[in-house]
């Protein structure tokens, strides 16, 4: 097979395709997609270094900057857009070394991504480098699951290095002189290991499926002990200070032949085990058994176990998701970020008596830095304005926070934070000719869904453009995700954000829709009622979002298209099989489109090898197929453009080779453009590229002329 194949195969079915009619553009979509996306940004924790990877058009490199200045380095000099992931990038303590993963996750059969089409297939390896110089050494295969694939971690004297991987975990000596080693056979599977303060034992998720337990293991004489072990699902272990205590997250154990279209609370704990004999443990916190008490979204990454001698946890009792602090011997637990917003990212400061953590406070379409003392006090900004900051760190010395940044109109970079607001540490990476100045400034907007929802949006308006035009609705996948007013913390809507900028600057009015069931309005916002397999209320919101556009002087209603990914390729798909007189033309990226096949994977607590057993299964299937696109293939007119990689690991293929039988069967106009051993969130820059490329002229095709030819 060639390298770089791909298909883009029209398929008309009798309606020839008009001449392009493209729009002009102020700056190419290779410029507007030019800038280094950094991210993982780290710091050691005894030395004043911080490291972060930087993927230039798919040449993925890691980074480092030291204090006081923080001038940024190369370490790594990996050449090309071969499409290997760098993932789980660590410190050693001392700073003089980073381990870090490079590959992809692998897929049910086992095998790392290969985007490139080599004839010998990748693998997923750990890796080690010293900053000083010098090439990289090879650890040992790291072949995990998308869960567990960013969970490298250090030992406190920075000499070994553990890991999950086949089922189990694995050390290794990080500087390469003794092969990788398994520490255990455990039934189930070995996950989140985390080394103790001191350096003698590793506490970790041994998961049964319908249980789960909480288990250490001690390195000198290979003891398992397992925490309080019951019936539960136990995860999430953080090691107290001392090294004698490890807390963690209880869950109920799995209930079979539950029924699935009814929507149950999750009710969880806070338990807190004695590691230095028989592993007895006790409850800290019992959520409700209400809805809203359910376990939070950023339950596990926001615990955290404090120098103070408090527990850090989040819940979301009062609708919001936020933080709060108790006592490592018990009490009452108290609030630390009261208000009308949500926490996402939360990490210890360096003395580890405080939080630095990222909201949507007084700011609900962007991130901002914010620091709460771990006993008491009232939050402080860091960072606030038109910017948006995530992923903030500490140095060692505590003299300075650094994070990751970007606005409207600059791309993602390192930050340092100032008294003055921040400071980039990384001008000189991008290129001289990203398109800062020409750039659009979305505008935040609002508008009411059917049932009187209020949705938010960012519009992005031609400039210079007078007249009635064609416009766009964006919606992003996940679907647990927001769209911010400005480039995205996250690489796929990074991508998407300057894909939007470039559709504006040819002449298009887009309207990107923060649907319900996406992140930061609320926990309700979130988990609305009758949606997803179970009806699929969200896409009124996307409907609201067109006649939002049908309104505006500058659109012309007969020339609305939509696009997206994943849960956003859902959508479009939905549009245009519920409503293409509304949505004329669309691009699906590697969409949901039939969730009656995918429905085990989005039951939340039933296995889903069991699924089929649940009393209500015949039920769901009928309003998993009723709440889905092909459900509505006879009212499908409108052409699309559909883009799948065939080693999807996130929606299965078989969602779009199933679909084109049935746009076939019905003569709807399609075209594909599929990519050979590509996955999901596709590894190479090139192949964004050609995707957009594609994704631009298609637009043009169908909506830049005349509406005569719909």
């Amino acid at each position: 097979m060639l390298k770089n194949l791909f298909y883009f195969l029209v398929v008309t079915l009798g309606s020839a395709l008009l001449p392009v009619v493209g729009f002009g553009e102020s700056f190419t979509l290779e410029q507007v997609l030019s800038a280094p996306f950094p991210y993982g940004l780290t710091s050691a924790s005894h030395a004043p270094r911080v490291a972060w990877v930087f993927d230039n058009k798919g040449e993925r490199n890691i980074w480092v900057a030291d204090a006081p200045d923080f001038v940024p380095r190369q370490v790594t000099h990996y050449k090309g857009d071969d499409g290997q992931a760098i993932a789980s990038v660590r410190l050693t303590p001392d700073g003089k070394t980073i381990v870090y993963a490079r590959g992809s996750e692998i897929n049910k059969e086992a095998t790392s991504a290969n985007p490139t089409s080599q004839t010998k297939m990748p693998k997923q390896q750990a890796w080690a480098v010293d900053v000083s110089g010098g090439e990289p050494r090879l650890l040992g295969d790291v072949g995990c699951n998308e869960e567990a694939c960013e969970d490298l971690q250090v030992s406190p004297d920075g000499k070994n290095v553990v890991w999950p991987a086949k089922k189990h975990l694995w050390i290794a000596p990080i500087d390469g002189k003794k092969n990788a080693e398994q520490l255990e056979e455990l039934l189930g599977e070995s996950d989140r290991p985390r080394w103790s303060p001191d350096g003698k034992r590793i506490a970790f998720r041994s998961n049964r499926k319908d249980h789960s337990f909480v288990a250490v293991l001690e390195l000198a004489t290979k003891k398992i002990t397992y925490l309080a072990p019951t019936t539960n699902r136990d995860a999430g272990p953080v090691w107290s200070p001392d090294s004698k205590q490890v807390a963690f997250i209880r869950q109920p154990g799995l209930e079979f032949k539950r029924p699935l279209i009814s929507e149950f609370p999750r009710p969880w704990a806070l338990w807190i085990a004695d590691t230095t004999q028989s592993g007895e443990g006790h409850e800290l916190f019992h959520s409700g058994s209400a809805m809203e008490d359910s376990l939070p979204l950023f339950a596990f990454q926001s615990l955290q176990f404090t120098n103070a001698g408090r527990i850090i946890f989040a819940s979301e009792k009062d609708g919001r998701n936020h933080l709060y602090s108790i006592a490592a011997t018990g009490g009452t637990p108290q609030l630390l970020t009261p208000g009308d917003f949500d926490v996402e990212e939360v990490a210890l400061s360096a003395d580890k008596r405080s939080v630095l953590y990222t909201s949507n406070q007084n700011d609900v379409d962007r991130r901002h830095i914010w620091r709460v003392s771990a006993t008491d006090g009232e939050p402080q900004p860091l960072t606030s304005g038109e910017t948006i900051e995530w992923n903030p760190i500490e140095t060692t010395d505590g003299k300075t926070v650094l994070c990751l940044g970007s606005t409207a109109t600059s791309p993602a970079m390192p930050y340092r934070l100032t008294s003055s607001g921040r400071e980039s540490i990384a001008k000189n990476v991008l290129p001289a000719d990203f398109p800062h100045s020409q750039l659009a400034t979305p505008k935040q907007v609002v508008f009411k869904s059917a049932d009187d929802l209020e949705i938010h949006g960012q519009l992005f308006t031609p400039r210079e453009k007078t007249g009635r035009g064609p416009a766009l609705i964006f919606t992003h996948g996940g679907p647990i995700r927001q769209m911010l007013l400005g480039f995205h913390y996250m690489e796929y809507y990074h991508n998407a954000y300057a894909m939007n900028q470039y559709l504006a600057s040819k002449g298009y009015t887009v309207l990107s829709v923060n649907y319900r069931l996406g992140i930061m309005y609320g926990r309700a916002f979130r988990q609305p009622p009758k949606s997803v397999w179970r009806g699929a209320s969200e896409y009124q919101d996307v409907v609201a979002g067109a006649k939002f556009l049908q309104n505006l002087g500058n659109v012309d209603p007969q020339r609305i298209g939509l696009w997206g990914g994943s849960y956003g390729g859902f959508l479009t798909a939905m549009g245009l099989a519920r409503n293409s007189d509304i949505f004329k033309a669309g691009v699906d990226f590697h969409g949901v489109h039939d969730w009656a096949t995918f429905l085990p994977m989005w039951v939340a607590e039933v296995d889903a090898k069991n699924a089929d057993d649940a009393p209500d299964i015949k039920e769901a299937r009928e309003l998993a197929f009723k709440s889905s696109p092909v459900a509505s293939i006879a009212n499908w007119r409108s052409p699309v453009l559909l883009v799948h990689g065939d080693d999807d690991r996130n929606v299965p293929f078989q969602q779009t080779t199933d679909l084109v039988e049935k746009l076939r069967a019905q003569n709807v106009a399609f075209e594909e453009l599929i990519f050979p051993d590509e996955i999901h969130d596709l590894l190479r820059w090139s192949d964004w590229i050609r995707a957009y490329r594609a994704t631009a002229e298609f637009f043009d095709r169908r909506l830049a002329a005349s509406d005569e030819r719909q």
